[in-house]
């Protein structure tokens, strides 16, 4: 029996209230991390993303009492992402109730610290969140941002993410800087590159629109999709994008 292809709300959150825009630019107010965290967990959610987007670019660590309140109030898996940059962060992000921690900014600026987790917790619990855009002076034609999206850290994608898998990183999470927030469907070339170079599982994320692009991502080789607006605003549910994916072959839990 195949892997079921999991599909995860994400809450990008900022100032305490989960925030959605364009590009990471132009944020408006969605709601309440915690009460869209139940609601999706009531959905049929089967992880949930909680991305704390200005935590590095405030150069702070990720809201610990935010992350334990929605943590105590889902049953399905919780990923936590946003200013983590040492093992002592990953520790105390677990104890408040995270099942698995991604790492961006701090990893890329000292990789060694991908090893360090991994040796502490093991690679099931680490996720390299990968904040990619089309650039054409890098060797793959995809640049690696840093610090939310806002920052070009001058790296090859593909390059980076290979040397990430093998340090021992255990996922990716690929968001798409360029497709994020358009609702014009992921960028499927991206999520194909990536696939092509990496064993590990993969959550596409970036540009979802409709349910149909759900089925899309997974045909890319994602073996999770990621969904913000789409799911904030109701345009669709948990549930469309699971049939989506089960009409077009795909096995959904």
């Amino acid at each position: 029996m195949s892997v079921a292809i999991r599909v995860i709300p994400c809450l990008d959150v900022a100032g305490g209230r989960v925030v959605k825009g364009v590009h990471f630019a132009g944020l408006r107010d969605v709601g309440d991390p915690v009460e869209l965290a139940a609601a999706y967990d009531a959905q049929g959610a089967d992880e949930l993303t909680f991305l704390d987007i200005s935590a590095s670019p405030e150069g702070r660590a990720t809201t610990r009492d935010m992350v334990r309140a929605c943590a105590q109030t889902v049953s399905i898996p919780l990923t936590v992402g946003g200013g983590v940059r040492s093992v002592q962060d990953v520790d105390d992000l677990l104890r408040c109730g995270a099942d698995k921690v991604g790492v961006n900014t701090a990893a890329i600026g000292r990789p060694e610290l991908i090893g360090e987790i991994a040796a502490r917790f093991g690679s099931q619990v680490l996720v390299l969140s990968l904040d990619a855009r089309r650039e054409a002076a890098q060797p793959s034609g995809f640049g690696v941002t840093t610090h939310g999206g806002t920052r070009p850290a001058g790296l090859d994608a593909l390059a980076w993410v290979r040397q990430a898998a093998d340090l021992g990183v255990g996922e990716v999470l690929l968001n798409s800087m360029d497709a994020d927030g358009t609702t014009d469907g992921f960028d499927l070339e991206m999520i194909e590159a990536v696939r092509a170079v990496v064993d590990v599982p993969l959550i596409a994320s970036g540009g979802a629109g409709c349910a149909e692009d759900f089925a899309k991502a997974a045909g890319a080789g994602a073996d999770a999709v990621l969904g913000a607006s789409v799911f904030h605003y109701g345009t669709i549910t948990v549930a469309d994008a699971k049939r989506a994916l089960a009409e077009a072959g795909f096995t959904v839990r």
